[in-house]
């Protein structure tokens, strides 16, 4: 299962996204962490490794909502200055 697995200090949430067995806890050790989503920052940050994650869904891992809305997300376009 690829999912979100809950990092940072009590109320302000940072989220590491990883592959694990589904019937472990969500704070459990993971197999592979594939990304990181910080929902705090404007836009929020998404750093997802789309490789690994291509390669653990061929192996047969399901992705959860959240972590699939997140993939199929447009990256986000880089900041330019108008200086």
């Amino acid at each position: 299962m690829i999912r979100l697995k809950r990092m940072g200090a009590r109320k302000q949430p940072y989220y590491r996204v990883i592959v694990i067995e589904k019937e472990r806890a969500r704070d459990g050790r993971p197999l592979e962490v594939v990304g990181t989503y910080n929902p705090r920052t404007t836009p929020a940050s998404i750093d997802l490794k789309k490789e690994r994650i291509e390669y653990w869904v061929s192996k047969g891992a399901q992705m959860s909502d959240r972590v699939q809305k997140l993939v199929s997300r447009p990256a986000p376009a880089p900041a330019t200055s108008l200086a």
